[in-house]
């Protein structure tokens, strides 16, 4: 890509103090594109209705960094910066509030849209947590999950260890830039996620870990995942964030009961009071999931490209619902490799059927 590709632009913008997701979606929709914001005055920005702390280093940030450079660096570190408007852009993502406008990614981008499920938990687990951990974790590898968490210590470490020794995939998503892996106890874990899975940020590169970003973070995690799995968390644990976070999108939340004497078992417990649902294996968030055919759904939607027989259905379908019979005469193909095509594309949601045999766009 061009240097001055618009995702330069993108780089700069979200290294503005006080420009968050929701403010850089805000600040592209009032000005129209990247480019445009980022070469806005601060008079301007101001006149838009933007916070204080936003104008105030709007103008020394445009001293500060130029997109030329900051798009280079991205090369120097490997990383595949995305944007929704990209392909590749995760489909989980598309659907939580506010939707991340950027994703630093170092590693296999296409595990992004794998079906993942989110593991976390406290950071000193018992040997009661840690057997359960590694015990699920692995029975959900072997199903076909991408595991991700937050490469915290403790149950997250330990998720994405049995993921890796297990030959799976994983994901870690990062509360600071994808070129600091943090914390430095979890650097070498960090590097061979990277060979073997991904590490993940909404935060530009060169950012810390600052104590605010792990809720932002966290977000992230959860918004990957068809679910969240929470392995002992105490009364007060950040953990029950990510759960939170879960439940706000919609997505399933599922927790490990534990001894009542222990206090790392209260978060989960509260959990479970409030509707998550009680798991003792991990059949049983399989079988919540119904992850064979979420597996099939999220696969196709990957690995199976529009054909010139799926144009020509779709193009067919666009005027009119029709049989299963009619489009077959139309389109002069056998109604098995006409059904066969119309199965793919009602997996890939594309299309859908009645009991009657008609098929339509789905919109």
């Amino acid at each position: 890509m061009s240097p001055l590709d618009p995702k330069s632009y993108l780089l700069c913008l979200a290294q503005i103090p006080g420009v968050g997701p929701a403010t850089l979606n805000k600040l592209l929709l009032t000005f129209g594109s990247a480019k445009a914001a980022w070469t806005a005055s601060a008079q301007q920005v101001a006149a838009a209705g933007f916070q204080n702390d936003v104008v105030k280093s709007w103008a020394a940030t445009q001293v500060a960094l130029d997109p030329t450079a900051e798009w280079s660096k991205l090369a120097e570190f490997q990383t595949t910066l995305l944007t929704p408007d990209d392909k590749t852009y995760p489909d989980m993502l598309r659907e939580i509030v506010p939707m991340p406008p950027l994703l630093f990614v170092r590693g296999k981008v296409e595990l992004l849209n794998t079906p993942c499920i989110a593991v976390v938990g406290t950071r000193k687990p018992t040997a009661y947590g840690t057997q359960v951990a590694e015990t699920l974790v692995a029975e959900l590898v072997q199903a076909g999950l991408t595991i991700v968490s937050g490469l915290a210590m403790g149950i997250d470490a330990l998720a994405h260890e049995t993921a890796l020794r297990q030959h799976g995939k994983t994901i870690a998503v990062l509360g600071s830039g994808v070129d600091r892996i943090t914390p430095q106890a979890n650097f070498f874990l960090g590097e061979q996620i990277l060979q073997e899975g991904a590490l993940v940020s909404e935060f530009p590169l060169g950012s810390n870990s600052d104590p605010f970003h792990f809720p932002q973070r966290n977000r992230i995690v959860s918004g990957l995942s068809l679910g969240t799995l929470v392995i002992e968390a105490g009364d007060k644990s950040g953990t029950l964030i990510t759960a939170a976070c879960a439940l706000e999108q919609n997505r399933d939340v599922f927790a490990i009961p534990g001894p009542i004497t222990n206090h790392k078992s209260i978060g989960t417990h509260r959990l479970i009071q409030q509707g998550a649902k009680l798991v003792t294996s991990a059949q049983d968030i399989l079988d919540e999931l119904n992850l064979e055919q979420t597996t099939a759904i999220m696969t196709a939607k990957q690995e199976l490209p529009q054909s010139p027989l799926e144009k020509a259905i779709y193009t067919l379908l666009m005027e009119d619902s029709q049989h299963l019979d009619q489009i077959s005469r139309t389109l002069q193909k056998p109604i098995a490799l006409i059904s066969s095509t119309l199965t793919l594309m009602e997996m890939k949601g594309m299309v859908h059927s009645t009991r009657s045999g008609d098929y339509s766009i789905k919109r």
